[in-house]
């Protein structure tokens, strides 16, 4: 499963694994089935989120054992999804073939995935929809979003098993149905739902690409802001400047006297600068993005890393903070209703590193603003699958609301993403780069940011009580 998201992108391997897997799953024990799913689980995402340890042993400084042992925990935490779906179809083994992988396969790991953006503060990475980013089924990403992907890829694993396993008719049934996603995927795709301004901005993304165990240090703090002043003043003027996730590693009225300075500089070229920065309100300290130059104000980031940001249950979890050091581990939670940014006239929506993950806080912003911006700290990720994986994510995240994305990363990979997911351009990793391109606003609002993910988990209940109600027993009547 790992292999049908980014960076190797055969999203073939999706429907093709789940619907190999629920031929596993089905006519079998309960117990079996939970042991089943729950090994396809760790298999799913000890490939896919294995790089969670790099962060923790790299970059937090734990041991390989303590490093090990939390990694494996969040994957075992992960793989309980899968074998839901798994006894859940076999719990309803009765069930015959059709409505058993057609209706029952989808609803269940459609309803548990969003079930996994929600509890423990969720963590929906390797969403199976993301994996359909450059597959025909992307023109659906606009009307029903990641949840709508995922459901409809569930779908056709589903009929993929049937036709391997079902009766003559089924197969029949199963292949016209696959054949009817895929022609209107390809059909949607050339559905515009917004509209594009007249007018094009220019943009800077800027790259620092700041090694993670330096970047704290107070003797890097002069280097570090004087490598973006540099990046941003020696390339060309342009409307909008961004700096990564915390690209200031100081609080923001530590810049003291630069700050103005910096400031009438870019009024001097006409530019917005968005930096990331830790700031201080209120003797709170919040993981900020902070505007500079055109237009002030600031973004708080709303949706926190947990142990990364901040200690759940601290009074019983505290402990975790003596086996890994994270700086700036105590973070306050933004306001869920923020103003964001404006450029001229533009509406700017703002969100930090991961939040690009939760699809239901990027549309709050929406379909007010006309383009999104995302700043991220992929160092912790090293050089693993984990930027693809979260580039892969901000694509999603356009083609659901069809804006452009600006994503500023610290080391990669930064992009131009356009209203239809596109890259337009990106960075090398692990280099430091000044990115200039340009993007258009854009107004209106998509099927998606109207209604989120209301349609297909109503469609995903309705999917699960058809698939129930079609293997209840008549009663037998005695004469």
């Amino acid at each position: 499963m790992p292999l049908a998201f980014a960076p190797f992108n055969a999203y073939w391997v999706a429907p093709l694994s789940l619907g190999l897997a629920a031929l596993l799953w089905r006519r079998i024990p309960l117990s079996q089935a939970l042991l089943r799913g729950w090994l396809f689980g760790l298999g799913m995402f000890g490939g896919g989120v294995h790089w969670v340890y790099f962060s923790l042993h790299d970059y937090g400084q734990a041991s390989p054992v303590v490093a090990g042992l939390l990694t494996l925990l969040l994957v075992g935490y992960l793989a309980v999804y899968p074998a839901l779906v798994a006894a859940g179809m076999a719990w309803a083994r009765s069930l015959t073939a059709a409505p058993s992988l057609i209706l029952l396969l989808p609803a269940l790991w459609t309803l548990t995935e969003w079930l996994r953006e929600w509890v423990l503060t969720g963590f929906p990475w390797l969403a199976l929809g993301y994996s359909q980013s450059d597959s025909v089924l992307a023109g659906w990403a606009p009307l029903l979003g990641v949840h709508g992907l995922c459901l409809l890829t569930a779908v056709l694993a589903g009929a993929l098993a049937l036709g391997v396993r079902g009766p003559m008719l089924a197969r029949s049934l199963a292949l016209s149905l696959a054949l009817l996603i895929l022609i209107s995927g390809h059909l949607l795709k050339e559905r515009e739902w917004t509209r594009a301004s007249p007018s094009k901005f220019s943009v800077a993304l800027i790259q620092g690409n700041i090694e993670q165990d330096l970047k704290w240090r107070p003797e890097w703090r002069r280097r570090t802001l004087d490598r973006y002043v540099s990046l941003t003043f020696d390339s060309e003027p342009t409307d909008l400047v961004v700096w990564p996730e915390t690209a200031l590693p100081f609080y923001m009225d530590q810049l003291g006297a630069f700050g103005p300075e910096l400031s009438a500089r870019l009024l001097r070229r006409g530019s917005l600068l968005l930096t990331g920065a830790p700031t201080q309100v209120d003797g709170r300290v919040y993981n900020s993005l902070v505007a500079l130059g055109a237009a002030d104000g600031a973004y708080n980031k709303r949706h926190l890393v947990p142990f990364g940001e901040f200690i759940p249950m601290r009074g019983v979890l505290n402990v975790f903070s003596e086996y890994v050091q994270i700086p700036m581990s105590d973070f306050g939670r933004g306001e869920p209703q923020q103003p964001g940014f404006k450029l001229g006239s533009v509406r700017i929506g703002a969100s930090i590193c991961y939040e690009i993950i939760f699809p239901g806080l990027i549309r709050r912003s929406l379909p007010q603003s006309n383009v999104l911006v995302n700043v991220s700290n992929d160092a912790w990720f090293g050089n693993s699958l984990a930027p693809h994986q979260h580039l892969q994510i901000a694509r999603l995240r356009a083609m659901e609301s069809e804006r452009y994305v600006l994503r500023g990363t610290n080391n990669g990979i930064s992009a131009i993403i356009d209203a239809t997911g596109a890259v337009l351009a990106r960075t090398p990793q692990f280099e430091a780069h000044a990115l200039i391109g340009q993007w258009i606003p854009r107004t209106g609002a998509t099927p998606y940011v109207r209604w989120g993910a209301t349609p297909s988990l109503l469609l995903a209940l309705g999917m699960l009580l058809a698939a129930l109600l079609s293997g209840r027993r008549k009663p037998s009547v005695r004469v």
